[in-house]
């Protein structure tokens, strides 16, 4: 079978660099957020030597997980990546714009009326049903387009994907000669818990559909599943979360570097006396003279509300001159008030950044303190910060 045609030229022409800042001017800015590039390729290659000899592909889906697509695409192209996965066909629109020799998949698969857009960037819409399958065949027997498509089987997680027996009643057109089908692809459900019985029959039944599709590259594992072992690489792994610094671990030491770093600049400080609340709905009294810094950021920046602290549990955490911290109150669109009692007088003042995610308070955890997960917190990064993308490998601004 010929490889994909790429992209042609016709009214689509590479895109500029991408800009290294964007946002507000930092002095502007509520908050500051750091994406270290560098990290992201170490991360990468990290992966890719782990799968040998499958190949690594990368997910970039979401704006690159908060992190920034066009920047992250271009980083992920110069440290060997040439397979991508995205959501939506006009992220793929962009990815091709800075990736124009790579392989292009669209998760969220084919709509009628949508032919001509992945033929114009040679994408590759990944097929979730029968319905999409006789779209596709119709719109490239019709155009003649021969860009190929992935193939998604629902081995277990009952999301989207062919059930296995529509699978196997489709498998004969790989004897055609214009099959088109360039992927067999599938995901776990349950692989961040490397001991939970659906992973290795999700394995199985993949294994047992791949025999109907000989010749044909597979893939199962995203970045969990990269730690399930070789029996779940097949040809080509597409971590996604893993490259942006979450844990594809969870419960052990997280093999990836960090990426981003979110600061928040300190609006006000102010004292209050024992026995005054704070914030919406007033949960959170004061048990003592305290000291507030209350922080430019909020739910609108992404920073997800989630419960507020109260006299029984303590708020989340963030560090004010390295020192950690607790939230008090709710989380409201633009503010944080945060206790800062115990720092030595004179510590923190008007204008100071504090960090709500990085040194030592990694994504993973401040998602958990917020009842969520690293991915949500990534890919609810807000507009409103003034971001900077550092190839430096060192996060957050001097």
């Amino acid at each position: 079978m010929p490889p994909p045609r790429r992209a042609t030229t016709k009214g689509f022409a590479r895109s500029a660099p991408p800009p290294t800042t964007s946002g507000p001017p930092a002095p502007e800015a509520g908050g500051i957020l750091t994406i270290d590039l560098t990290a992201i390729a170490a991360n990468y290659r990290t992966l890719m030597r782990r799968v040998i000899p499958a190949e690594c592909a990368a997910v970039v889906k979401a704006d690159g997980y908060g992190c920034g697509l066009e920047q992250v695409t271009a980083t992920l192209v110069g440290a060997g990546c040439r397979t991508f996965f995205v959501a939506q066909l006009d992220e793929g629109r962009r990815v091709r714009g800075l990736a124009p020799n790579a392989t292009i998949y669209v998760l969220n698969g084919f709509s009628a009326g949508t032919g001509p857009a992945f033929a114009e960037i040679a994408a590759q819409p990944v097929i979730n049903s029968a319905v999409e399958l006789a779209e596709w065949d119709q719109f490239t027997i019709i155009s003649g387009w021969r860009g190929g498509m992935g193939l998604h089987v629902d081995t277990g997680m009952n999301r989207l994907g062919l059930s296995l027996d529509e699978a196997a009643a489709v498998a004969s057109r790989i004897h055609s000669g214009n099959h088109g089908l360039t992927l067999l692809m599938s995901h776990f459900a349950c692989s961040e818990q490397p001991d939970h019985p659906l992973n290795a029959e999700q394995i199985h039944r993949f294994r047992q559909i791949r025999t109907l599709y000989r010749g044909i590259p597979a893939s199962l594992a995203s970045s969990s599943g990269i730690f399930l072992g070789p029996g779940a690489h097949c040809d080509l792994v597409r971590p996604g979360a893993a490259l942006y610094g979450v844990n594809p671990t969870p419960g052990a030491a997280n093999p990836m570097q960090p990426v981003i770093d979110l600061k928040a600049r300190v609006g006000q400080i102010r004292d209050i006396p024992k026995g005054a609340t704070v914030g919406y709905g007033a949960n959170w009294t004061a048990e003592r003279a305290t000291k507030l810094a209350i922080v430019e950021a909020g739910y609108a920046d992404g920073y997800v509300r989630a419960e507020a602290a109260t006299e029984a549990e303590p708020g989340r955490q963030v560090l004010v001159a390295n020192k950690r911290c607790h939230i008090v109150g709710r989380v409201s669109m633009d503010l944080i008030a945060v206790d800062v009692t115990d720092l030595p007088e004179g510590t923190v003042h008007r204008g100071d950044l504090v960090t709500l995610i990085g040194g030592t308070l990694g994504v993973d955890e401040v998602a958990a303190q917020a009842g969520t997960i690293g991915y949500e917190m990534l890919t609810n990064l807000g507009k409103r910060y003034h971001r900077w993308w550092l190839e430096t490998g060192a996060l957050g601004p001097a």
